[in-house]
């Protein structure tokens, strides 16, 4: 029996519930004895010009060993945008020479010997500042009124499409517009940002830090030093979480390398909770206008999705989001016509990153609003306008209008099972009559089905590395260019190379993050690790069997192809002569026993799904309530049952906390609202109902193990299903949309707001 589709527990677990693990910040590598402690002079106003910046009090301050302004670092060159499409005037400064863009802006850098001496010794510095307007949100930066970057004579960063044709609703009976707003979000990993850096005599500098992909962010750090990558080993610790925000370096990460090569004394940073909110890439962010045009039995004819990104104030990985948004647009959807068009916009915000989804999950948002406000306009059931307009199952790959190949699904069949687990008609019979009898405590119920692209290619290709190799001991060791912060490879892989060498999980030991030892690798984002790095363990373990086949022919004096795998003993036999064998640890002992291979996917993978939220709203208070949310999330082969559970139930958490929680806010001059845990509502189990998971794999035919991406699906379809279940619990009360996050003031004043009008409409009409 294979051990691939069994409940294996987390072979990582006993490590991080007992000792506990190592992240950057608690290492005690000898190499970082008597280590500076750096801290960050941050600007306290969203924009303005930089008069002066004096440390010299700061100089004096107990502890201090340096201070280093812009001034101290020109042999830096500054920042270049990061895509080529980005004009050369939105660089960036390692530290601000002539303006601060954000509230977190980097003006200094003080290095002390404890760390606790940082944070007064940077009070310390005085920086005179001439305030300038502060733009805040896509609307204002569009006008263009006030220039982040002068020199580039607009805000807009990256600008994508063209605007649809004038005709492109023509023949729709029925036509609806909605301006929505996918809200900025902040990553809140539960462990900060933190880097350390040292030197050493033979003039390589070795960095550690939290990431999610060693390879990738010691290009990065190169790169943006100016020197060889050979002179660069990147070591990625234990990683509490990452979402997205800590794909590849921070530029943070580099200056505290080039700090380390300054001041001769290795380097250590770790930003506080607060620099964490205000400074680490934010998520989503984009205003988009919904157009939707169809028949009044059901059918879309047309459908458009118009985006405003916010960029925030330097270009990052945000400005290409909106492409994968494009990509999406249609989602699950058979639309005859799809238009899709976006702009970046610069903000004097903190810059926008990937998030948990990265670009796909507002596109599902859109499409999942534009066919509620649909249905609602024709009077029809939103689960049947879905399964209408669906694209029938497909076993062979099927081309969207927007440009994206989906591989394998079955959109109807999702939406059935999720409906028939939620027990929908008896919900909405429920709902009925709690409308019938004017409840102060009303019911909702929001449908989404959604469709992602998972395993694309992320500047390193659709594969990945992996090395295999078996000790004379018994033991094996996996070597991977993927990144583990909390989705258990180190069990999976484990598993991939026990199923077919017959080695006991436990005495397989993973390895990753380690540039020197690992120098290629994809790292972990996108939802691309299983499918590409699994299969890459998967492959390097096939390869080796044949290897050791083929040694194993000349001692056992048989034909390589009359041997065969014996999983309860690690060992090769005699297929018909069980007592001839050789076993994995002989044929190590005699000669290593050790496999490297590339394994590339044919392309991306299309996970999909369907998930029903039923909420209950307080009508006088507008409170809302996830009392169930039932999830059909299809990825493919499941290899771990257990860890894909996990890895969908922190998704659908997310979701949830999107749709109804979280948003980073800013006052009108650039002032962040939202600085600390008191301040941004991070959701926590009590918010949460216990989830109910559907089960449903259509493996994909892009890699043999045939699964698609888990990490991010919940994500998807769990926040457009909860806002529409939100406002399908006061919509018999007028109220048509409610942006996210659904918080019960905002509810609350969307019901004000529908009877008001009401009212007003019955006094006119009387």
């Amino acid at each position: 029996m294979s051990i691939l589709g069994t409940r294996v527990v987390r072979t990582e677990d006993p490590q991080f519930l007992t000792r506990g693990a190592v992240y950057t910040d608690d290492l005690t590598d000898e190499r970082l004895t008597g280590a500076l402690h750096a801290t960050f002079v941050r600007s306290q106003v969203a924009h303005a010009k930089v008069l002066s910046v004096d440390t010299e009090a700061a100089k004096t301050a107990p502890g201090v060993v340096a201070v280093y302004t812009a001034a101290d670092l020109t042999d830096l060159p500054p920042l270049a945008p990061p895509f080529p499409f980005i004009a050369a005037e939105f660089e960036r400064q390692w530290l601000c020479t002539d303006t601060v863009r954000f509230v977190g802006d980097a003006v200094a850098v003080v290095l002390t010997e404890e760390r606790y001496q940082g944070e007064d010794a940077a009070e310390m510095v005085v920086v005179d500042l001439d305030v300038l307007p502060a733009v805040v949100g896509t609307a204002n930066a569009a006008k263009d009124e006030t220039l982040l970057f002068p020199a580039a004579g607009t805000n807009v960063l990256a600008a994508f499409g063209e605007p649809a044709p004038a005709d492109f609703f023509d023949g729709c009976e029925v036509v609806v517009e909605q301006a929505v707003v996918n809200q900025r979000v902040a990553p809140v990993p539960l462990e900060t940002r933190a880097t350390s850096a040292v030197w050493g005599e033979d003039g390589r500098v070795t960095v550690w830090c939290t990431n999610q992909g060693a390879q990738q962010a010691k290009g990065q750090i190169a790169d943006w030093l100016g020197i060889d990558a050979g002179l660069v080993h990147l070591v990625t610790p234990d990683v509490g979480g990452g979402f997205g925000a800590k794909i590849g370096a921070d530029p943070e990460y580099a200056l505290i390398a080039h700090l380390a090569k300054l001041s001769g004394r290795p380097v250590r940073w770790t930003e506080s909770r607060s620099e964490n909110l205000t400074s680490m890439l934010h998520g989503r962010g984009q205003d988009q206008v919904v157009k939707i045009g169809g028949s009044r039995d059901g059918t879309v004819h047309a459908y458009s999705l118009v985006t405003d990104q916010d960029g925030g104030a330097y270009p990052r990985i945000g400005v290409v989001l909106p492409t994968l948004t494009m990509l999406m647009t249609p989602g699950t959807y058979a639309f005859p016509k799809v238009h899709a068009q976006a702009r970046v916009l610069a903000t004097n915000t903190t810059s926008i990153g990937a998030y948990r989804g990265a670009g796909r999950p507002e596109a599902t948002a859109a499409v999942e609003r534009a066919i509620d406000l649909f249905a609602a306009e024709i009077g029809m059931d939103p689960a049947e306008v879905r399964r209408i307009n669906l694209v029938p199952a497909f076993d062979e790959p099927h081309a969207t209008p927007t440009g994206a190949t989906y591989d394998s699904g079955d959109y109807v069949a999702a939406l059935d099972r999720a409906l028939e687990a939620s027990g929908y008609a008896e919900l909405r019979a429920e709902q009925a009559a709690r409308r019938e009898r004017g409840d102060v405590r009303q019911l909702g119920i929001g449908v989404s089905t959604y469709v992602e692209i998972t395993g694309a290619d992320n500047g390193a290709g659709t594969g990945e590395e992996a090395e295999l190799e078996v000790h004379p001991d018994g033991t094996a060791t996996v070597l991977t260019g993927t990144s583990p912060h909390g989705q258990g490879h180190a069990t999976t892989w484990a598993m991939l190379a026990s199923d077919q060498l017959g080695i006991p999980v436990e005495k397989i030991t993973v390895l990753h993050g380690d540039t020197d030892r690992i120098p290629k690798g994809g790292g972990t984002m996108g939802s691309r690790s299983l499918q590409q790095g699994g299969a890459a363990v998967h492959q390097a373990a096939v390869e080796l069997v044949e290897l050791a086949k083929k040694r194993a022919a000349e001692r056992l004096e048989a034909n390589p192809d009359d041997l065969v795998v014996d999983l309860g003993t690690a060992s090769l036999t005699v297929k018909g002569t069980p007592g001839v064998s050789v076993s994995f640890a002989e044929l190590a002992a005699e000669e290593a026993l050790l496999v490297q291979t590339t394994f590339t996917a044919a392309a991306a993978t299309f996970p999909f799904g369907a998930h029903v939220a039923v909420v209950e709203t307080d009508v006088e208070s507008g409170k809302a309530t996830v009392v169930r949310i039932v999830t059909v999330d299809d990825a493919g082969t499941i290899i771990n049952p257990l860890l894909a559970e996990g890895q969908r139930h922190g998704g659908i958490a997310q979701g949830v906390a999107q749709a109804l929680l979280e948003e980073v806010l800013y006052d009108e001059d650039g002032n962040p609202q939202t600085s600390t845990l008191a301040d941004y509502p991070f959701i926590s189990a009590t918010e949460l109902p216990s989830f109910e998971l559907v089960d449903m794999a259509t493996p994909t035919p892009m890699n043999p193990l045939g699964a698609k991406g888990i990490g991010e699906a919940g994500t998807i379809g769990s926040t457009p299903a909860v806002q529409s279940a939100v406002i399908d619990s006061v919509a018999h009360l007028g109220v048509r949309h409610v942006d996210m996050p659904a918080t019960s003031m905002r509810v609350w004043k969307a019901v004000q707001a529908a009877q008001a009008g009401a009212q007003t409409q019955n006094g006119s009409t009387n």
